[in-house]
Order: C-alpha cells, then structure tokens, then sequence
C-alpha cells in the first residue's frame, strides 16, 4: 500500500519515517492481543487511526476506526481478531512510495 503522499517532496521524509515506525506499532497491537488486552488495542488503534491519515493511508485510518470501536464495545478478545488481523495486514504493507 502507497501513500498518497508518495510524490510530495515536502511529505516524504514524514512519511519514511512513519513507514520505519509501523513494525513497533505492529509489534505493540500483537503484543496487546497476545495478552488480550483490549484497553491498549483500543488505545493502539486510535493513535494509528490519528496519525496514518495524516501520512496518506486513509485505508488503515478506516481499519484502525473499525478496531478501535470494537475493542472499546467488546469484552472477549475473540471478537475482535478478524479487525486486528485486517489492520495488522495493511500495516505491513504500507510503503512510502511505488519504489520502496
């Protein structure tokens, strides 16, 4: 997945470094589920949701709406799993631009 901001030479670095950051915020959204944790999935989510718009990837600001919501509506982790799993799958294939 491709920014939208892949061709802005203003946004670039910004994104790189957005880029760099997804495998920790990856890491801490698996470790949370690990634990079933659904306070720190929730709040995970809603910073992923802020900031991924921000830097051109407007599908996983929806995908990480999606999680938010049903980590803060849900007592099981079960229920939960189909929206980690569709969130964690866009992370890890978002990149900076056509050449990264």
């Amino acid at each position: 997945m491709i920014s939208e901001f892949a061709d802005d030479p203003d946004m670039i670095e910004l994104v790189e470094m957005f880029v760099d950051e997804m495998p920790q915020r990856v890491s801490a959204i698996e470790q949370a589920a690990q634990q079933a944790d659904l306070a720190t999935i929730a709040g995970l989510a809603h910073q992923l949701k802020g900031a991924a718009g921000g830097y051109g990837f407007g599908t996983i600001t929806d995908a990480a709406a999606v999680l938010e919501q049903q980590a803060q509506a849900s007592e099981k982790i079960d229920e939960v799993h189909a929206s980690i799993d569709a969130l964690l799958s866009l992370c890890r294939r978002a990149v900076v631009g056509p050449n990264a």
